[in-house]
């Protein structure tokens, strides 16, 4: 299966994060690691991925504090979507990790079946 080296979005003390990284260097896969928090996805990277995945949900850490704290559940549903991209792109806490761009495909989470589907 040919693939362009994947950007995978991670934080370090994601402990997901950190199995999905194992999992790559274990099958061998060439891929840029990019520290979220220092750098989150941008708006075009989110907004494709959402066209991926269908659900702007999706893209968010749920779980995290910054999304809890900052009552993201009512906000979801009064912002905009550029609103809620542009919220995304500048806090990389909110983004659901690891968030990885392939070449015309995104995975966020780590499911290990959905990886193997996509990386071999």
């Amino acid at each position: 299966m040919s693939h362009s080296n994947p950007k995978v979005y991670e934080y370090s003390g994601c402990s997901t994060c950190r199995n999905a990284l194992k999992y790559l260097k274990a099958k061998k896969v060439d891929f840029q690691q990019v520290p979220i928090r220092d750098n989150p996805p941008s708006v075009t990277e989110l907004k494709k991925a959402k066209q991926y995945l269908g659900d702007i949900k999706k893209l968010f850490n749920t779980s995290g504090k910054d999304y809890r704290e900052g009552n993201w559940k009512e906000k979801l549903t009064a912002l905009t979507e550029d609103q809620i991209y542009k919220e995304l792109s500048s806090n990389g806490n909110l983004v659901k990790r690891p968030f990885v761009v392939g070449d015309g495909w995104f995975l966020v989470g780590f499911k290990e079946e959905e990886w193997k589907e996509k990386l071999g």
